[in-house]
């Protein structure tokens, strides 16, 4: 069974473009979108997703509280935050919520995000 993807992000540009490009370059499966922090909560519960890649700073709930929840409920999945933020409080606080991997959606981004979630599933 290919490993399911729960993409999270506020802007349905960038949750496009990352669908796109791992339906494109692999054989995982999208399982859903949230646009928040809340509704992340919520698809990880109803869709049991195998990584989850996670947005900081969205409405009603941002991705370190959402992280949080999510290792909770469900602390098997590999969660990668996918940001413009990347400062190093940012790093310390995500690993102490059990965040896997913190990411910059600039540059190089979704390949290395792409990379980031081959090397978790593969361990």
């Amino acid at each position: 069974m290919a490993p399911r993807i729960l993409v999270v992000d506020d802007t349905q540009a960038i949750r496009r473009s990352v669908r796109f490009r791992i339906e494109k370059e692999t054989d995982w499966e999208i399982c859903g979108e949230a646009e928040n922090g809340r509704e992340a909560i919520a698809r990880v519960e109803e869709l049991k997703p195998d990584v989850v890649l996670l947005d900081l700073s969205m409405p009603v709930m941002n991705g370190l509280d959402a992280a949080r929840h999510i290792k909770a409920i469900a602390p098997h999945i590999h969660i990668v935050m996918f940001t413009l933020h990347t400062y190093p409080q940012l790093l310390d606080e995500a690993r102490k919520v059990g965040i896997a991997k913190v990411l910059s959606k600039s540059g190089a981004a979704e390949s290395d995000l792409l990379h980031a979630v081959r090397s978790l599933l593969a361990a």
